[in-house]
């Protein structure tokens, strides 16, 4: 099956080039003009060439004329690019490639395909990966997730690559929920990195941010066990211990108390705010969530942040 990836950021470069290697692959890119000529995406993933079966185009109807579409386009902005183009995309096995939960509907991705574009078939990509171990070629394995399991098994077999091995599932929440509610975690870890609290802290949130996930996976009907596989548990490990990792970078900011990029693209902050926003309406006890969204919205500052976690009720695990 044809495989084409949309949406040329790290990630989706990377996938493009990692797929290359099972035969001919198209890229779309809003500005292909400089990854044409260099034959690299040299803004966002430099210093790792194509390979002569990945072809960069800037014409979507070109790109969307094959039988898979991987979208790898920012969690926030994906509803309205499938809107956009929902005549090019209708009836298409759509996979997103994207983590993190709609600020203003609470929506993950594959929700957001169903309600977006008819007749597509809805999937999800994720687990722990950073773009330039995909492109380097180094060995990654990742979650598929897509409810019509017939599908899910081409999907699967399609875009496993020599260094790229999936692990399928029909839990699409469950997989939409580890991607999202890591990145929350993994600010937190950041902060608490950055302010000098210690590896025992960050062990500390990230095993009761754990016990958060599987909590909001419960409420929402998800199978908790997939919050141990590799799109929650597997992504949480990677996430909260990296410097590779945008969120954790932006914990580390907070806890640092130093400016980070506003042009970053960090989907654990409005992911924070939304999730906390469900879990107060829910009545879902996540404080740590909570916490990051605090920080993010300068209600608390780190000192005020731990003290609330550590003077909670005590409890049994």
């Amino acid at each position: 099956m044809k495989v084409s990836i949309l949406g040329a950021g790290a990630f989706g470069t990377a996938l493009a080039i990692s797929l290359a290697g099972n035969g001919p692959v198209t890229l779309w890119a809003r500005d292909p003009a400089d990854m044409q000529a260099n034959r690299e995406n040299t803004h966002r993933l430099a210093g790792y060439p194509f390979p002569d079966t990945l072809a960069v185009t800037g014409d979507l109807q070109e790109a969307c004329t094959s039988d898979i579409l991987l979208i790898a386009v920012p969690l926030q902005k994906l509803r309205a690019f499938l809107n956009q183009h929902e005549t090019l995309l209708t009836g298409k096995i759509l996979v997103a490639c994207c983590k993190g939960i709609e600020l203003e509907t609470g929506a993950g991705p594959v929700k957001i395909i169903t309600e977006s574009v008819k007749n597509a078939t809805p999937a999800i990509l994720t687990g722990p990966s950073f773009a330039a171990d995909i492109a380097r070629g180094l060995p990654t394995a990742l979650t598929l997730a897509c409810a019509n399991d017939t599908i899910g098994q081409q999907l699967q077999e399609t875009l496993t690559t020599a260094n790229l091995r999936l692990y399928r599932t029909i839990d699409t929440v469950g997989a939409e929920l580890g991607g999202a509610l890591k990145n929350v975690i993994a600010i937190a870890c950041g902060t608490a990195i950055g302010a000098g609290l210690g590896e025992s802290a960050r062990a500390a949130l990230m095993t009761r941010g754990f016990a958060e996930m599987q909590r909001l996976a419960g409420h929402l009907n998800a199978d908790i066990k997939t919050l141990s596989g590799l799109s929650g548990f597997g992504d949480l490990a990677l996430t909260c211990t990296s410097t590779g990792s945008r969120n954790y970078r932006l914990g580390l900011s907070l806890g640092e108390g130093t400016a980070f990029d506003p042009n970053t693209t960090v989907e654990g902050a409005a992911t924070a705010r939304a999730v906390n926003a469900l879990a107060l309406k829910s009545g879902l006890d996540m404080p740590i969530t909570s916490a990051v969204a605090a920080l993010l919205d300068q209600r608390l500052d780190v000192p005020s942040a731990m003290h609330a976690l550590l003077t909670r009720p005590l409890k049994e695990e």
